[in-house]
């Protein structure tokens, strides 16, 4: 059994929203992900399907395994670097004359293929 893996770092979305994507993909042959994926009205669909794409690619190329072998085994997404405050930050004007940071947040998605029994 091989592991694939495919990883895509600071992708400019929250994690949250990304997350909303993934947990519908998990445990799917790699056809019918990409098939959801392709109808899915969320901005996280398409960073998410350019991802499984490249996993199948690194399938294929380095190990040999036909695309309708291969299911989804792991995929999630993890909290990426943010845009601090600091010099040149953006903000938001709040009550009695406050400022408010506005948070640029980014995020890391790593997806694993695995053979179907």
């Amino acid at each position: 059994m091989a592991e694939i893996r495919a990883q895509a770092k600071h992708v400019p979305m929250p994690a949250r929203k990304i997350r909303r994507v993934i947990d519908q993909m998990r445990g799917l042959e790699v056809e019918a992900a990409l098939d959801m994926l392709y109808f899915l009205p969320h901005a996280a669909a398409t960073p998410v399907q350019k991802l499984i794409y490249s996993a199948i690619a690194n399938a294929e190329e380095n190990f040999g395994i036909p695309r309708d072998e291969l299911y989804i085994a792991k995929i999630m997404a993890d909290e990426g670097p943010g845009v601090m405050p600091g010099k040149g930050w953006r903000r938001r004007y709040g009550a009695r004359g406050r400022v408010r940071p506005i948070r640029k947040r980014s995020s890391h998605i790593t997806v694993v293929l695995d053979e179907i029994e």
